[in-house]
């Protein structure tokens, strides 16, 4: 059950919506007042939030800015304000939606519902992104594989372009064979690729000055004739 927090001063219109949301299952909090709404959005945890533009103590605008400032709920803004000015300045301010009073109860539903949707959907997107996650280790070299994120020994992240991490994982997923530069071509440009296998070099000197610790041994060796390899232990090229 949908939990739905409605900020709204026309007693008559909060009540009517309450009711015809509690009809739909929806589990519903009402507030008349702006500063007690912008309390009730930031203190509790609701699924979205239904919000008027013009509030006694505290306007619609600027709960908005403050809710988004530390919470992602979802915001249909309701007003009776409808110049292009107005949306713009609701949708910059946070609001995920806005709709025009008077409004049909039902116009309201399915905007809700739609919110509702989308975060459900990047709910889940962000379950299967968690789910699949697989953490890499090489030396002091720490690899998030759902994002693309590595890190070092000391937390610091490191800041691979997607070549330069295609770059890296492939020569972990190969530790301690060679990988020729042609391998290499295949692997990251494609195999229809007409690009010259100097490129390679490149990559791998950028992919170098980024992971390598100064005053160690570098982490890729180079194979001389034939193309690269990282291994487990430390050794000169």
């Amino acid at each position: 059950m949908a939990k739905i927090l409605i900020i709204e001063d026309e007693k008559n219109l909060a009540r009517f919506v309450q009711l015809e949301l509690q009809h739909e299952n929806y589990e519903t909090v009402v507030e008349n007042n702006g500063r007690k709404g912008l309390d009730q959005a930031l203190n509790e945890n609701f699924d979205a939030i239904l919000l008027d533009l013009m509030l006694p103590d505290l306007n619609g605008l600027e709960i908005a800015r403050r809710v988004r400032q530390v919470k992602t709920t979802p915001i249909i803004m309701m007003t009776a304000r409808d110049s292009v000015i107005d949306r713009v300045s609701g949708l910059d301010h946070g609001a995920d939606d806005y709709i025009v009073k008077p409004f049909a109860i039902e116009e309201l539903l399915a905007r809700l519902r739609a919110v509702l949707r989308r975060v459900k959907i990047e709910k889940d997107a962000q379950n299967v992104t968690v789910s699949k996650q697989q953490i890499v280790k090489f030396k002091d070299l720490t690899i998030e594989t759902a994002n693309r994120i590595v890190h070092r020994g000391d937390g610091k992240a490191i800041d691979l372009t997607k070549r330069e991490y295609n770059l890296l994982m492939t020569l972990i997923n190969n530790k301690n064979n060679v990988v020729s530069r042609d391998q290499l071509l295949s692997k990251i440009w494609g195999p229809e690729s007409n690009i010259e296998t100097n490129v390679v070099e490149v990559y791998v000197r950028y992919l170098r000055n980024k992971i390598d610790v100064p005053g160690q041994p570098s982490y890729i060796k180079t194979v001389r004739g034939t193309g690269y390899m990282v291994r487990d232990e430390d050794d000169g090229e």
